[in-house]
């Protein structure tokens, strides 16, 4: 009873939580959580107090709190006796046919079980970690490639002749990736805890994505490690590599009691270290970021090529050759042993290792246990010791040896059942807490991870961004990035915003700026320019480097400025009339570039000869954005087509006072404080003073349609500070 009413009362709990959450999602934003996440996560905890709940009935168990869900090995049964403590059993024996069932009196198998075992013998013992991985793997592709796929929005009718007539701007881009996201494309970088918690250490400040991290890392306290064993595509992807390839290639096979089974440890503590320092690594070695940059630079392009064509596949660079490198390296570790990178190495595993410390269930054996040594050989995490018990801080309860064990001696229960249980070190396991062997392990992976992240961070530094170097390398970001060095330590070098961006735009920047820049996005503004319906890339962003803004927003954010070079610019060389610029800047909607007449020949008397001169363009400041399509324009069009120049002769730079990069507050109000400035300084003339007509949420901040809070579409107050990198102080 105390089982059941403890499973009813957090069955209950969770409802409400759902209800709550489904009624007013805004609260889950106000905190900083996606709905979609928070459904996700209180769907889970309701998941796990139903399946409690429903196996509290079995009255051969003492258990208070058991998650058994693996299948359970066939086995002759006794009249009356119970098959197993499973669900997954119990259901699929209400669920299947009886003809399609095995019977146990026979033991002989049933057609279920007989397709179970042709996918492999981990297909046969847990069946329910299989389906999930699968599901999550397909929902990552989904979320990647068809989500974060722009190619298939359409703009409306008449667009160019809505701009021109100012009666609407064009949302095409924007509305499609909300139609797609039913949950956030970014959903598995979110709740990746390394992401978020080492860019809130390296740039000091609140990411957004740590309150879901916190929600995975509470919801495998109740299923350790379960991200892992469960969640994780990269591990999934390891599966599928090691079940091709890597098991058909043994001679370079490594014991499972090396130096390296702490490797992951000491990666994590180096991460953070470097963290502390300032310097973002954590997309190098974090879990979900390999995998999508090696999505990104591996199958991208071939989706591109096929579906649109392989002249639009930007050209790779060395930063593209080692991301792939690293990729594969990651998947061919699997020759050393299965699924090696998970087991040894994985830093976001070491985050779960740590959090299993908390765990309220955990895997027993019982003293039914024959030493038959199925267990071990199936685990894939190297979690089940020499006396088959278990190493707690390394099992995802994935439960596949639950399935293969011939007595059903293995449960999963909490952590304090004591019942029936095996004695410990029977037989002798050789395993200490901390021997001479294991201090000394300890000590030297220790001082390794401190030479080695200070070593890395001092190198970044000196090799890196040279910010303070007025001569240094300094790129167009995407609009709504942060300021630069900011920027530079909330990037996650993910590539998410690269898939989300409309005709490449944003590409992968190469070492430009050293390690630190290293797959961080920049615009290419000779291969596209930023589409004007198109708000992704700060969408898409799991950390924050790029600010999530509303369309009404992002159109006055200033990511660049548009300089003319008047040495190669047609009209200003007096060479012929050229008006690509404009006609590109007019169609966008942003009329910033408008013409003035130079060349233009006088007679005697000073008087102008008509027909002489050309019109030349004049970028005007105050409404230039820097999307880029005028340089992109004219490099296709007067470099790459005609030949006439080397280079485009309007191009888009970055620097001060041509940039917008601010970590809160609103980039509409800083236009129409602008515009005021200027007015007063100049009576009697007309600025461009932008205008928006966003929905507002209930706390006055434009309500972003992927469940993530806008930027505040609205002056900031006086009670905005440094603190609150949201800028929703003072909004009440």
């Amino acid at each position: 009873m105390k089982r059941r009413g403890l499973a009813l009362a957090v069955a209950l709990m969770a409802a409400a939580i759902l209800v709550a959450v489904a009624e007013n999602h805004w609260i889950a934003n106000r905190l900083g959580v996606p709905s979609a996440l928070a459904i996700t996560v209180a769907g889970v905890v309701l998941a796990a107090a139903v399946l409690t709940l429903l196996t509290s009935f079995d009255l051969g168990s003492r258990a208070v709190l058991r998650l058994d869900w693996f299948s359970p090995a066939l086995r002759r049964l006794k009249p009356h006796q119970y098959a197993s403590h499973s669900l997954t059993g119990r259901l699929l024996r209400w669920l299947v046919p009886v003809g399609l069932q095995s019977d146990r009196m026979s033991k002989q198998r049933g057609v279920l079980r007989k397709t179970l075992r042709r996918f492999g013998l981990s297909w046969l013992a847990s069946p329910v970690r299989r389906i999930v991985q699968t599901i999550c793997l397909v929902t990552f592709a989904v979320l990647f490639f068809y989500v974060c796929w722009p190619y298939d929005a359409r703009p409306a009718e008449s667009r160019n002749a809505e701009i021109a007539g100012g009666e609407q701007w064009p949302s095409h881009y924007s509305d499609n990736l909300a139609a797609k996201e039913i949950i956030p494309a970014e959903t598995f970088l979110m709740i990746d805890p390394l992401v978020s918690l080492s860019t809130a250490v390296a740039s000091r400040s609140w990411v957004w994505s740590l309150a879901s991290a916190a929600a995975i890392l509470i919801v495998c306290v109740l299923i350790p490690r379960g991200f892992c064993g469960y969640l994780c595509p990269l591990g999934t992807t390891i599966d599928l590599f090691d079940w091709a390839i890597g098991k058909r290639v043994t001679r370079f096979r490594v014991p499972d009691d090396g130096w390296w089974v702490h490797i992951k440890y000491y990666l994590l503590a180096g991460t953070l270290l470097c963290a502390v320092f300032g310097v973002l690594v954590s997309g190098f070695f974090a879990a979900i970021p390999v995998i999508t940059r090696g999505m990104l630079f591996l199958f991208d392009p071939i989706q591109t090529g096929t579906l649109r064509g392989w002249h639009l596949v930007p050209a790779m660079n060395a930063g593209h050759v080692i991301s792939i490198a690293m990729f594969l390296g990651v998947l061919s570790l699997g020759f050393l042993r299965p699924r090696f990178w998970c087991k040894y190495v994985c830093p976001s595993g070491a985050v779960f290792s740590l959090g299993n410390l908390f765990r309220i269930t955990e895997r027993k054996v019982e003293s039914s246990c024959i030493n038959c040594n199925k267990c071990v050989e199936i685990c894939p995490f190297d979690a089940i010791k020499p006396d088959f018990t278990t190493r707690t801080t390394d099992c995802t309860l994935c439960q596949s040896c639950g399935g293969v064990c011939p007595t059903h001696a293995i449960k999963f229960v909490e952590r304090w059942n004591v019942v029936e249980l095996k004695i410990e070190n029977d037989p002798p396991t050789h395993e200490t807490t901390l021997g001479r062997r294991g201090f000394l392990s300890l000590a030297g992976g220790t001082a390794a991870a401190v030479a080695g992240s200070a070593g890395v961070s001092l190198a970044t530094k000196a090799f890196g961004a040279r910010l303070d170097d007025p001569n240094a390398f300094l790129p167009v970001r995407p609009p709504g990035s942060v300021p630069e060095q900011e920027f530079l330590e909330m990037c996650i070098r993910c590539g998410e915003c690269f898939k989300a961006c409309p005709n490449d735009v944003l590409q992968p920047e190469g070492f430009q700026q050293g390690l630190e820049g290293l797959w961080s996005p920049l615009v290419n503004a000779d291969w596209a320019g930023c589409e004007s319906s198109c708000n992704a890339c700060g969408q898409v962003c799991p950390t924050g480097a790029i600010r999530a803004l509303p369309l009404a927003e992002k159109k006055v954010a200033r990511m660049g400025l548009a300089i003319v070079n008047e040495t190669t610019c047609l009209p200003f060389a007096g060479q012929e009339e050229c008006d690509l610029c404009v006609q590109e800047c007019n169609a966008a909607g942003y009329h910033a570039i408008e013409f003035k007449r130079v060349g233009t020949e006088v007679d005697n008397n000073g008087v102008p000869i008509e027909g002489t001169g050309y019109s030349a363009p004049v970028v005007l400041a105050d409404q230039c954005v820097g999307c880029g399509l005028c340089q992109t324009r004219c490099h296709a069009i007067n470099v790459k087509e005609r030949g006439l120049l080397s280079e485009s002769a309007i191009i888009i730079e970055a620097g001060e006072g041509k940039e917008d990069r601010m970590m809160s507050g609103s980039y509409i109000a800083l236009r129409q404080r602008e515009a005021r400035d200027r007015a007063s300084a100049s009576p009697g003339v007309e600025y461009f003073v932008p205008e928006t007509d966003e929905p507002e949420s209930p706390f006055g901040v434009p309500e972003s349609p992927f469940g993530v809070p806008g930027t505040p579409a609205m002056e900031p107050t006086e009670d905005m500070s440094d603190d609150d990198p949201f800028g929703t102080l003072g909004l009440e």
